[in-house]
Formats: structure tokens, sequence, C-alpha cells
């Protein structure tokens, strides 16, 4: 039976989450809340820096025919470049990265392209996942139960070719068929009819991105084709869905066997601790909780919010640790659907008037002019 949901036009009127923020002094939060160009770059240029690293460590060894090398820079390419898609889009979608705003707009575009990414449906559908988190009335970007999935054809895909996709990675075919449906105009799924059920000026802003990307991929094949760049399309179009496993291992504990409905952060998201270049390929959302409490914090800034609230939160479960959660939560919702993981938390402190105030409620610039 499918199910049914109110209108999200109507959501936006009648529904409003109270949600419970972690108590901040205002200057501390601006201070936090403050974007660096410096550390901006160090964050996007870095990774596109790494990306074309591998890059040209796998054009290398294929040209030299050293196989084992090239599979491995291969790997290690797609392993980095799988990150454009979903994360690094991510905090540039929401403007924080940058403080001089067109170069937020200037490298959102270069990783959507590289990343087969439609930053237009993602501000709109990701703002509702900010300001409703995992409520379903408002929120379909993310819908639980969901499976942490170890099964071996799975497994199989994440560290090879991503043909037919899954949670927190990138198939082949699903991102062909999403983007060529936008690119005619479809709606293909529930939540995207919902999302642009009284937006048809925005759809159209869609429609033509996607129709971006589908040229812009086609204009490196037709280079690689004319110049005998075989390597070419392997290495800008086809490296998303190359090697996802890292992504998928650190990108699905952020919800994943939470409580739906609750108004706190700490219930509903999973803050985890990563080393140093996981964290960085994942432009720190391992942050997790605490992005979703400030989200106009940039990234790059989550881990001195974390120290400023900790009191505060349940403590930063490992990768180990949250995988293990997971999956026991997992396979008690086979006997128990209704059953969700509830994390111990410490005792609200006091609540304190800015709360609920614009500066602490900023999701950044991710907002379209639609839903502002």
């Amino acid at each position: 039976m499918v199910q049914s949901y109110q209108p999200l036009a109507d959501v936006r009127k009648s529904f409003r989450v109270d949600w419970y923020r972690c108590p901040v002094t205002p200057a501390e939060l601006r201070a936090m809340m403050r974007r660096s160009d410096a550390r901006g770059a160090l964050q996007a240029v870095g990774h596109l820096a790494l990306f074309a690293a591998t890059g040209l460590l796998t054009y290398f060894f294929f040209t030299r025919q050293i196989w084992i090398g090239f599979v491995l820079a291969l790997f290690a390419h797609g392993t980095v470049g799988s990150f454009f898609r979903g994360l690094a889009v991510h905090e540039l979608g929401h403007g924080t990265v940058f403080k001089t705003k067109w170069l937020n707009r200037l490298f959102l575009r270069i990783y959507s392209l590289l990343g087969w990414w439609n930053f237009h449906e993602y501000a709109m559908s990701h703002t509702y996942h900010h300001r409703y988190t995992l409520h379903p009335r408002g929120d379909r970007e993310v819908l639980l139960p969901r499976e942490p999935s170890l099964k071996p054809a799975y497994l199989l895909q994440l560290f090879t070719v991503n043909i037919f996709g899954g949670l927190e990675s990138n198939g082949l075919l699903p991102v062909l068929r999403a983007t060529i449906a936008t690119a005619f105009g479809k709606y293909d799924r529930e939540w995207t009819q919902a999302l642009y059920a009284d937006q048809p000026a925005a759809r159209r802003h869609a429609v033509r991105w996607a129709r971006l990307i589908l040229l812009f991929h086609a204009a490196i094949l037709a280079v690689a084709v004319v110049f005998q760049l075989w390597l070419l399309p392997l290495l800008l179009s086809l490296h998303v869905f190359i090697a996802n496993w890292l992504k998928y291992f650190v990108g699905l504990p952020m919800h994943c066997g939470l409580r739906s409905d609750v108004p706190d952060f700490r219930k509903c998201v999973r803050t985890i601790t990563l080393d140093p270049l996981s964290e960085f390929l994942y432009w720190h959302m391992n942050w997790h909780t605490e992005h979703h409490m400030f989200a106009g914090v940039p990234c790059y800034n989550l881990a001195k919010l974390h120290a400023a609230v900790a009191a505060d939160m349940p403590p930063p479960r490992t990768l180990v640790g949250a995988w293990r959660e997971m999956r026991e939560t997992w396979h008690r919702q086979q006997s128990d659907g209704g059953y969700a993981y509830d994390t111990p938390t410490p005792t609200p402190a006091a609540e304190t008037p800015d709360q609920q105030d614009a500066l602490a409620a900023s999701i950044g610039d991710l907002a379209p002019k639609e839903l502002r």
C-alpha cells in the first residue's frame, strides 16, 4: 500500500518542529559561523587536487601498462571522486564553505558536473530535510528503517563498479535514469513529485541543469573519441561509480537505525569519529548531529562546535561502534518493526532564548528563494 502524505505547501503552513538545540551563546555561534575563503579553498581545492593526483597516477600506470598499479590507482581515484556526489556538493549547497559567495557557486557547479549532481533538486529536498529532519510528513529525503547491508553482492559493487546503486552509493543505471528523466521534465519519484507539486517554475531550473550535465559528459565522450583519449571518460565521467565503499561505510551511520518524529537532533542524528583522511573526504560531515543542530556553521568549524556543546551531547560513536549499533538495531527491527535505537542523552540543559532564533536555525544559503 502506497503511503499518502499531506501536500508540502500545507506542511509549510501548518507544521513546525520545535527543535531542541544545545545552548551556545550568540557570540560563540557567530564566531563559529564565520566563513573563510582560505579554509574553504583548503577543503574545496584540496579535494579537487587529490582527485587530479589520483587521476594522473591512473593515467601514468595506464600508459606504462603497469596494470596492478593502474587498478590500485583507479580504485583510489574512485574512492576520492565518489565523495563529489552528495558530500562536496552538500556543503557547497549550504553556501557556507567560502566567505565569497561566487566561489561557493562556482565550486558547487564544478563538483555537481563531475558528480552527476542536480543541486537544484537537492536544494529543494535538503531544505525540508533540515527543517523537518526524519519527520516523514515534511522530510522524505531520508526514510527509516534502512538496512545497513553487508550482503556480498552489494559489497562487490561497492568495491568495484557500482551498476545498480543502493543506499549511500552511486549506481550508474539509477543515476543515468534519474538525470535523463529530469532532463525530459519527468517526475520519477514520489518525493520529487511532492517537492515540485506547487513549484513548477523551480522545477525548470532542475530540468536545465540535468540537460547541462548530459551535455557536459557527452562532450567528454566526444573529445575522447576525436582525440582517442579513451581514459578521459573513465577518469572524469565514470569515476563516481567506482569504489563507493568508503562513502557507504562513513555515510550510512548518520541516521540509520535512529528515531523518527522526535524534536531532538541527538535522537535522530548520529555523530561519529573518523580518521583525518576520511573526515576530509567526507567534508567533516561525521560531526553530523552538530551540523543539523546549527547548519549555518561551516564544515571546517564543526569539530570546534562539538567541543562547545559536548557536555550536552551523547559521546560520538566510532565508525565500528556505529555499524555495530546499526546492525543490532536492524536485526531487532525484523521482529519488531516499530523499534528504533533510542540514543541515551544528557538531561537537556536549560533552554536559552536564542535557541530558536534565526541565527541558531540558519541553514546557510541552502533554501531556494521559493522556500525562504
